[in-house]
């Protein structure tokens, strides 16, 4: 039997991501731009949608792919009863999760196309239609990583970015929110309303969303003309009106550090997603009880907001980066809190981050650039990518200094804003940056899976008025980092010492005119291991 690449593609396509390029899901085209006209009603939880889909083609080909969902043994899933081009029927096929279109022929590389797809069902997953907790009916989007195509055809993979409009009908109760600026908000008959919002700039699928509930409406401020809003459930907008306003504090720490906010507005909503908050590009969604008029989940829409920059605007190749956008958003929230709580509170925070990371690592050996969760991509949201990917900025960070720190942190957003990167990326950027070679450093940080493991042991000649200090590297294959050493003597005088660390074992002797009092290792919360610490007599 002979078949054509064409008729290949659905299966080839059921492969594992990590056997297509790190840069691209689809390599064969390039989506630019979607059209969502979605209907839902408050009579069940089906939907009936068009869908428009443009895309430019890399290679010719003569057969199209993009995923949807089935229908399940439950009945939940979509089903698709119609595919155009131009007003002409295509013919299709919609099997294993996956929508096969054949062409007219075939598209030429560097042609354009628009495709028209008619379907409808009820999702299973990715457009969650439940209640909250004041009982109201409410639907939000919830694409994260790869659940968008549950409820839309699209290239479901972050490598794939492109614009996207959305054409909401709905109950008129509703307010819909969505990426983008507000085109259009219009009654229809039969107590519907459509509400149209239209995104300019290039989103992966899992941070493009639709939000739709009875909310109220607040506009505490712009910054820098960006419209900053809050949508919140009218039972308890007070408080959630006060706990979201305070993105208006927060955009300005980003703004000023990183570079220009990507969006044209910031839309913070209280929504009922299963995460605790998603970071929709310009529609930051947060979980139902976020809402406390406490403020205490400042941090978290720190965490989120720095989103914005990085998984949003700069996003990750494939989902083995996924830490250039989780340990991005972790190490800036630690960077948010030095700058408006001080040192002192940084140091907590990384001292717990790297408690969770040395529990982790003891149950699970992975590297944070981990290739082998192809198939199973919500295992990625682990410490790795949160905590250690944090910690490795603010290793960088420690190792650089502040003013080269940041500005690789500027160079990078800005050559990869509304684009992909890779983490072979970000070093290229910060060799650049400071004029070093960082292969060391990002290897054994991103690509090893353990952390470093010292026994630290230190012992005072007093007649040579001299300490000794031996330190073994417990890992089959030795760090390469400065370790610093905090020595208090009697009266409280404290000494600083910094030893270089590339060898299984490390001994060093310096002077010093009495026993300490006592001896501290890391002191300031630079280094991310574990150990141990102890005077030996020799």
């Amino acid at each position: 039997m002979i078949l054509r690449i064409g008729n290949l593609l659905p299966f080839l396509l059921l492969l594992s991501v990590s056997t297509w390029s790190q840069t691209t899901y689809r390599p064969y085209m390039d989506v630019l731009h979607y059209d969502f006209h979605v209907r839902v009603t408050d009579q069940n939880d089906s939907l009936e949608a068009t869908a428009g889909i443009t895309v430019q083609y890399v290679t010719g080909t003569d057969a199209i792919v993009f995923d949807l969902k089935n229908r399940n043994d439950t009945g939940k899933g979509m089903q698709v009863s119609a595919v155009s081009e131009n007003g002409k029927p295509l013919k299709f096929s919609h099997i294993h999760d996956l929508l096969r279109i054949d062409l007219s022929g075939t598209a030429a590389a560097k042609s354009i196309h628009s495709y028209q797809i008619e379907y409808g069902g009820i999702p299973a997953d990715g457009l969650i239609i439940s209640q909250n907790q004041f009982h109201r009916r409410t639907i939000f989007a919830d694409n994260w990583p790869n659940r968008a195509s549950y409820w839309i055809p699209c290239v479901d993979h972050p490598s794939d970015k492109a614009t996207v409009d959305f054409w909401v009908t709905a109950p008129q109760h509703y307010k819909a929110i969505a990426n983008g600026d507000l085109q259009e908000e219009k009654l229809l008959g039969n107590q519907e309303k459509l509400t149209h919002w239209s995104e300019k700039m290039p989103l992966p699928t899992k941070v493009m969303v639709i939000g739709l509930a009875d909310f109220a409406v607040d506009y505490p401020g712009t910054v820098d003309g960006i419209p900053v809003s809050s949508w919140i459930f009218p039972e308890n907008k007070k408080a959630g009106f006060s706990d979201y306003a305070q993105a208006t504090t927060i955009l300005p720490f980003f703004i000023k550090h990183i570079g220009p906010y990507n969006y044209s507005k910031l839309a913070n909503v209280q929504s009922r997603t299963i995460f605790g908050g998603m970071e929709n590009a310009g529609t930051i969604f947060y979980y139902d009880k976020s809402v406390t008029g406490t403020g205490k989940n400042e941090l978290l829409m720190v965490h989120e907001i720095a989103h914005q920059w990085f998984g949003d605007a700069a996003t990750e190749t494939d989902w083995p980066h996924l830490w250039l956008s989780e340990g991005f958003a972790t190490e800036m929230t630690h960077l948010y809190v030095l700058n408006k709580y001080g040192q002192s509170e940084l140091v907590k925070g990384l001292e717990k981050d790297r408690k969770e990371v040395i529990a982790f690592t003891k149950k699970r050996k992975t590297p944070v650039v981990d290739t082998t969760a192809a198939n199973d991509i919500k295992a990625l949201l682990n410490t790795n990518s949160y905590q250690k990917g944090g910690w490795v900025l603010e290793m960088l960070r420690q190792k650089l200094g502040d003013s080269l720190f940041w500005k690789g942190i500027q160079v990078y957003y800005a050559r990869y804003r509304n684009a992909n990167a890779s983490t072979p990326d970000l070093q290229k950027v910060f060799e650049e940056v400071s004029n070093r070679k960082l292969d060391t450093f990002f290897h054994q940080w991103l690509y090893r899976p353990e952390n470093p493991d010292l026994q630290i042991e230190w012992q005072y000649h007093p007649n040579e008025k001299q300490m000794e200090l031996s330190i073994q590297q417990k890992t089959k294959e030795p760090f390469q980092f400065p370790l610093e050493l905090l020595f208090t003597d009697s009266s409280g005088k404290e000494t600083l010492k910094t030893i270089l660390l590339e060898e299984p074992v490390t001994k060093f002797r310096f002077p010093y005119q009495s026993k300490p009092a006592k001896v501290i290792a890391d002191p300031d919360c630079h280094l991310l291991y574990e150990g141990t610490l102890s005077e030996k007599f020799l």
